[in-house]
C-alpha cells in the first residue's frame, strides 16, 4: 500500500496503486459510467490489393 494525497480532490489516500481514492472513484463511476456493452468481434481480412507471395504458391 502506498500513502499519497488523492489528485481529485487532494485528500490523503492510501492504495495500492496511485489514482483517485475511493470516494472520488465512486463519484465518477456514478456520473460518467454507463451500461457495458457488447462488442463485436472484428476478424482480419487482407486488403484485396495484397497477393501472395509467389514462391509460397509455386506449385
Amino acid at each position: 500500500m502506498h500513502d499519497f494525497d488523492c489528485p481529485r480532490c487532494g485528500r490523503p489516500a492510501a492504495a495500492r496503486f496511485y489514482g483517485p481514492c475511493d470516494d472520488c472513484r465512486a463519484q465518477l463511476r456514478a456520473r460518467l459510467g454507463g451500461e457495458q456493452r457488447e462488442i463485436e468481434d472484428v476478424v482480419f481480412e487482407t486488403k484485396m490489393n495484397v497477393v501472395p507471395n509467389h514462391v509460397a504458391t509455386k506449385d
